[in-house]
């Protein structure tokens, strides 16, 4: 169903409330996958402005975003881990990500085997690093993931992975991590995903 895009309107603020309030309501109504779908692209998208921030945080769809995580409809994870990556760069949506336990289900999507969906985990979770998450994400299961992705064939999944080691993690943790896989005779957790 298409509606007039409030971004191009000049009037702003409520305006752009109601159209987010009806796409939320619109999700919540249908009993359509592919029009949910369709509704968490557009809210996915919007996250991306930060003058939605206050408006998509009334409206609960951090919390929306992180349901879509445990789904298994991938689209509905692929967009929902898309729509907190944008989300988690605004420090209240953050916050509500970390006290939702957010971290454990945005590890989760490591195992994607959509790569779009690993690259926005990644890279949510390197924006919920902060001084007092900073130990839950860079437990060793999470470091040898990203060192596994490091060697992946993709050169987007491999540069991300290496900036999430450098910025999120201390030399001796990388250290300690890969002398823990040298250990293991197989790569063991996380898949890496398939190149789409």
């Amino acid at each position: 169903m298409w509606r007039k895009d409030p971004r191009s309107d000049s009037t702003g603020g409520a305006e752009r409330f109601e159209y987010l309030q009806t796409l939320v309501t619109e999700f919540q109504d249908t009993d359509s996958g592919e029009a949910k779908e369709q509704v968490l692209a557009n809210l996915a998208n919007f996250a991306y402005d930060p003058k939605n921030m206050e408006h998509l945080r009334e409206l609960q769809v951090t919390d929306l975003f992180l349901d879509m995580l445990t789904e298994e409809n991938e689209n509905f994870v692929e967009f929902g881990m898309g729509g907190l990556c944008n989300l988690s760069m605004e420090p209240q949506c953050r916050d509500i990500i970390l006290q939702s336990s957010g971290i454990s289900l945005v590890t989760n999507c490591l195992s994607s085997q959509r790569e779009e969906t690993v690259l926005s985990a990644i890279t949510t979770l390197m924006n919920l690093t902060t001084p007092r998450s900073r130990s839950e994400i860079t437990v060793p299961a999470i470091l040898q993931c990203m060192l596994r992705f490091s060697l992946s064939e993709s050169p987007r999944l491999r540069n991300l992975a290496a900036v999430f080691l450098q910025d999120c993690c201390t030399e001796e943790q990388v250290a300690r991590a890969e002398r823990q896989m040298q250990g293991q005779q197989t790569a063991v957790g996380i898949p890496l995903p398939k190149d789409s």
